[in-house]
């Protein structure tokens, strides 16, 4: 049994589904990609919801305490 069988979202009453995702973030001023993320999404609406400990896990991540696997180089636009 997974982590987020039988549960419905609470927006739509979808249907949530275990997956791992992309997560994209601005800390302090600067961009952050974090992939593989555990979550749950909604089969209705896309609504994705996290575990405690995953986002506790997200937090420490973007405050520095685990090392970036890489890093890239993004080209910005003005238009």
């Amino acid at each position: 049994m997974g982590f987020w069988e039988g549960e419905c979202c609470e927006y739509c009453d979808g249907l949530i589904v275990g997956k791992k995702v992309d997560l994209s973030k601005k800390v302090r001023g600067k961009y952050v990609f974090i992939k593989n993320v555990p979550a749950g999404v909604c089969k209705g609406c896309g609504t994705r919801y996290y575990a405690a400990n995953v986002l506790k896990t997200i937090e420490e991540t973007t405050r520095g305490r685990r090392k970036a696997d890489r890093q890239v180089l993004v080209p910005v636009y003005s238009l």
